[in-house]
């Protein structure tokens, strides 16, 4: 096992950094790769364990394809390697609801094409690693910081991985040479609660920092903790016992709505990593990774935070003891009252985490700081918790749907780190979250305590630029200046025939071109690059409501709320029920995936001129419409070499002395395939961007019939 720590990257010389983060990097790509030799053959990477994710095939590419992505989007690298590969392990299905099941049938690629993709790739980020100038300390706007922001998602895919691995039929699994299981398996120790102390607790990471961060670890905190009492052990096999033979599982009581709900849906009567067996003593077995042993009654239980409530709520009618899981911030005055080593300075891991120890969890009494098992390693500790940003957060620009589409009150905070954890993960500053009916290698302790856990989360987007085209789309009209694509759509609607089965609304941003198609079309496939954006016209069309905050000067701003409703999709009966009709997706749209297709129009508005390929993207599209389903283009052809290489502007420039316009150039692609319907329609628009500036720029927009 590779037990090597994440980089420190504000100490040492340039050249030491470049040699340990090049040593980091390939140690992340070979574990990552050993990981996979679990799978006993090739059949077993195309097996679905968990009806929520992908086969394993897809994670085996997905960390690769990521560094790829990220090098392009950054400017760091300029081509692609396999857009194939690149577009269908792009983006997972991790994040949706447990009765949300994806039927898709994916054309995966053969494990070999994947491996050497892997091989590639790997070669890239070397020879980037080799060549790129880097400074000490490492900073959040650095070339290596996307370097590393690569490993340590690949760190959090090993994790991952394993869980899906660990939910794979047996039979498809073996172990790997060199990851020991535990083998101490006994009676587990009894509960009990502890005092810790109150104090103040100050999270958040600022910069430079001492290693790679997320940004959700960035920002600023301060609780106020008073004195608590926490479980001593995690809850262990044994303890959790006793609730499923009190017929837990099967009494409504403990359970929320929710975990009820989830329960039913999945006839869950027990853990999900218990194996019923009625030979054994205590009735079930035990599945580890790759090895299904005799029940371990003094390790960790494994559960989602559902069954880790319904837990809490049985133990306090038990008790007769206010119990519940800890908040994040009690967790962190639970780490440091016991006063553990910064991870940087470990010598040995102090707790079964960083892969040091074992290929699974242990007793639940191994590791012990200051009376406490367990404060970090062996499961994952559900809190209660739902992610949020710190005061202060921001994404990063490189990857700005890592931590927004969690802050939805669905996501909570696990902390500690499992036997597994490694990187950025084994770090006491990590902040990830998972959908509460998710399974992690996660576990729980218990505390006692008369304070509920009340958030205030930030429900209005302060994003400038998100603001801004929320207001765009959703916001007052400026100087007479008619809804942009409100007006788009109202144009188009005139030269719609009978077909209006489906439609594609390519670069929609916030969402409000794809509610009016929805006024047209029985179904509306709607697609951004930007995944905030894509969150915003989610959050509009689940919740009926957006707000947001607009500048008005300096660091003056105002609230605006804007509701579904009052765009009367659905004919004036009071609610938007053809915006359901609406499927929004992140993508993008010069690499579409092949579902893509059959529609009776297509809407790229303002898109054309800010694609690396525009040509590409013409050809491609041709093939995704029904003959005499329609192309609709708008853009006002602001061609900037920022987003499109100068050679492959389709107008706007010379050719061979002679001026070409953009209209020519998109006639010049579809003349085979598409006749012109209308005369090119101007629509001017205006953007707001404070209460006393605006840009006014006119558009034009080209509609084209497929023959």
């Amino acid at each position: 096992m590779n037990h090597q720590k994440t980089t420190v990257l504000d100490l040492g010389t340039p050249e030491e950094k470049r040699s340990e983060i090049k040593a980091y990097f390939n140690a992340t790509f070979d574990i990552y790769e050993e990981l996979f030799t679990s799978l006993k053959n090739d059949d077993a990477y195309y097996v679905r364990a968990e009806p929520l994710r992908h086969p394993l095939i897809f994670y085996f590419g997905h960390t690769a394809t990521f560094y790829i992505n990220k090098l392009v989007v950054s400017k760091l690298y300029d081509q692609r390697v396999n857009e194939g590969i690149e577009s269908i392990m792009a983006i997972g299905v991790d994040e949706m609801s447990w009765d949300d099941l994806d039927k898709t049938d994916y054309q995966w690629p053969s494990i070999n094409e994947v491996q050497t993709y892997r091989d590639h790739v790997r070669d890239i980020v070397n020879h980037l690693i080799d060549t790129m100038p880097l400074r000490v300390p490492v900073q959040w706007d650095d070339p290596f910081w996307v370097i590393m922001m690569g490993i340590e998602h690949e760190r959090i895919h090993l994790e991952t991985s394993s869980v899906l691995i660990r939910q794979t039929n047996i039979d498809w699994v073996q172990p790997i040479p060199g990851w020991p299981i535990c083998e101490d398996r006994d009676l587990a120790p009894d509960n009990k609660l502890l005092e810790v102390q109150a104090g103040t607790v100050l999270q958040g990471r600022t910069h430079p920092s001492h290693t790679y961060g997320w940004d959700n670890e960035f920002g600023q905190q301060k609780n106020e903790i008073k004195t608590f009492k926490a479980s001593k052990f995690l809850v262990s096999n044994r303890e959790f016992l006793d609730f499923v033979q009190d017929e837990g599982y099967e009494n409504k009581k403990w359970w929320s709505l929710e975990g009820w709900s989830w329960k039913e849906f999945r006839s869950a009567k027990h853990p999900p990593f218990w194996i019923e067996d009625e030979e054994e003593m205590c009735g079930y077995r035990y599945r580890t990774m790759c090895e299904e042993i005799a029940m371990p009654l003094n390790w960790p239980v494994d559960v989602n935070f559902l069954e880790a409530k319904a837990f809490c709520n049985w133990l306090s009618e038990k008790k007769g003891k206010r119990l519940r899981l800890p908040s994040e911030p009690e967790w962190y005055r639970l780490y440091e009252s016991v006063e553990l080593e910064s991870h940087s300075a470990w010598l040995s891991a102090p707790g079964n985490i960083n892969l040091e120890h074992f290929a699974s969890s242990c007793p639940v009494d191994m590791f012990m700081t200051n009376d406490f098992g367990d404060v970090i390693g062996n499961v994952w500790q559900w809190t209660e918790s739902a992610i949020d940003g710190l005061e202060g957060f921001r994404v990063h620009p490189a990857y700005d749907d890592f931590s927004v589409p969690t802050f939805d009150g669905k996501h909570n905070l696990i902390k500690g780190g499992s036997w597994i954890s490694t990187g950025n993960s084994a770090l006491a500053e990590s902040r990830y979250a998972f959908r509460r009916h998710f399974f992690q290698h996660a576990g729980f302790r218990y505390v006692e305590s008369d304070r509920d856990v009340v958030q205030d989360f930030n429900v209005y987007e302060s994003d400038e630029l998100i603001a801004q085209y929320l207001e765009f789309h959703y916001g007052d009209n400026y100087f007479g200046v008619p809804n942009f694509p409100k007006a788009c759509i109202d144009i188009i609607s005139k030269y719609l025939n009978d077909s209006r089965a489906r439609a594609f609304d390519l670069g929609c941003a916030v969402g409000r071109s794809s509610f009016e198609l929805a006024r047209y079309f029985d179904h509306v496939d709607a697609l951004d690059f930007s995944t905030r954006f894509i969150q915003n016209a989610i959050h509009l069309q689940e919740k009926g409501k957006v707000s947001y905050m607009i500048p008005v000067e300096g660091e003056i701003k105002e609230l605006k709320t804007f509701e579904l409703n009052s765009l009367d999709l659905d004919g004036g009966k009071g609610s938007a029920e053809s915006a359901q009709r609406v499927d929004f997706t992140q993508g993008d749209a010069s690499n579409l995936r092949a579902k893509y297709t059959d529609y009776d129009l297509v809407f790229a508005g303002n898109l054309i001129d800010r694609l690396y390929d525009p040509k590409k993207f013409l050809e491609d599209i041709q093939g995704r419409i029904r003959q005499g389903g329609l192309l609709v283009i708008t853009s006002p052809y602001t061609w900037l070499e920022e987003y499109t290489e100068r050679s492959n502007w389709l107008g706007g420039k010379k050719v061979n002395g002679e001026n070409v316009s953009t209209l020519d150039g998109i006639a010049a692609v579809l003349c085979d395939s598409f006749d012109s319907v209308t005369e090119p329609i101007d629509v001017p628009f205006v953007i707001r961007e404070t209460a006393r500036k605006h840009q006014h720029t006119i558009a034009q927009l080209s509609i084209w019939r497929k023959k």
